[in-house]
């Protein structure tokens, strides 16, 4: 039922791509990271909490129509619904099935849940298409309570020490992760203007993360102890550096490589991703009981052998234009 084109994963029967890369009439958007919501594109189909995003990162004139999980729809006899990814707010699985068969499209996801999207959810299918960014064992994420935990015991002493807290994350997705577990009694919790903007679109659909944008006209040097959430576009640039003194964190499932952190120029590195570790990319896929698994963007091929050799499973790789997250894009 799907095919793998150079514009992306293609329906012939509903006339339609899944996070096409090239401009087409017709798309759906498992969520809104940059390597999946693309421009261009005649009609837009996604989840609800996506669509201000999209309208964001896309432009506000785009056609776009929305639908919230686990409600299906038709088009052409291909019956597709949206079901819960983990990733991000808003992310989504596209299910399709026709005339008995089902294919599931997981987009980017995670199992470990971060308390404000909404928990992945397996869906049962014959064929599952499933990204491998950390697919290696050597990734084994510790629990989320964990990591908000020394977070803030780490702004805490960065404050009583004098010092502002700069935290490196993406402004889509692990950003309000953070926020929404930031304590808040520790100090004060100011944004870089992406993160802000991003946090007013989901505002649209009742969320409300804490922190004030830092505006051009705002004295820097006169914030202590406060906590600044920023993307890695910021680091060492004139903007972080008038927060000065400062130490900044990256959050990323890469910081549990060895040597990642001191690569990456920062003070301190924490163990966060918005992607499946090796444990929870093997539970998804078996959970999903597809005896036809296409493993793209990431470690592909040597995860698609694992699953061939370990589950006896129809598993390949997938050259796709998805992009395996790096930095602080995870």
């Amino acid at each position: 039922m799907l095919k793998f084109t150079d514009k992306g994963i293609y329906c012939k029967q509903a006339d339609l791509y899944i996070d096409p890369w090239k401009p087409v009439k017709n798309a759906i958007i498992t969520h809104g990271h940059s390597d999946h919501a693309r421009s261009g594109m005649n009609n837009y189909l996604c989840h609800t909490e996506t669509m201000p995003i999209l309208r964001l990162r896309l432009g506000a004139d785009i056609n776009v129509q929305s639908l919230p999980y686990n409600q299906e729809i038709s088009i052409n006899g291909v019956k597709i619904s949206l079901h819960p990814a983990g990733h991000i707010i808003g992310s989504a699985q596209v299910r399709l099935e026709y005339k008995g068969e089902i294919w599931v499209v997981s987009g980017d996801y995670k199992l470990i849940p971060d308390g404000l999207s909404v928990p992945f959810e397996p869906v049962k299918c014959h064929h599952f298409i499933t990204e491998s960014t950390f697919g290696l064992p050597i990734y084994n994420f510790p629990s989320t309570e964990e990591v908000y935990a020394s977070i803030n015991q780490w702004w805490k002493q960065n404050a009583a020490e004098g010092f502002n807290s700069v935290i490196i994350a993406y402004a889509l997705g692990k950003s309000q992760s953070i926020l929404h577990h930031l304590d808040q009694e520790i100090g004060d919790i100011f944004l870089h203007g992406a993160v802000a903007n991003v946090n007013n679109a989901f505002n649209e659909n009742g969320h409300n993360f804490p922190g004030t944008w830092v505006s051009p006209e705002m004295d820097r040097k006169a914030i202590k102890g406060a906590m600044i959430v920023t993307p890695s576009s910021a680091l060492s640039t004139p903007w972080i550096r008038k927060f000065s003194p400062s130490r900044a964190a990256l959050c990323s499932g890469w910081m549990q490589l060895r040597g990642a952190r001191r690569r990456s120029g920062v003070d301190r590195g924490f163990v966060l991703s918005d992607h499946c570790d090796w444990s929870q990319l093997n539970e998804a896929v078996l959970a999903t009981g597809a005896e036809n698994i296409y493993v793209t963007h990431g470690y592909q091929t040597t995860y698609a052998k694992w699953l061939c050799d370990r589950y006896q499973l129809n598993a390949i790789e997938i050259k796709t234009q998805f992009e395996p997250a790096t930095g602080d894009l995870d």
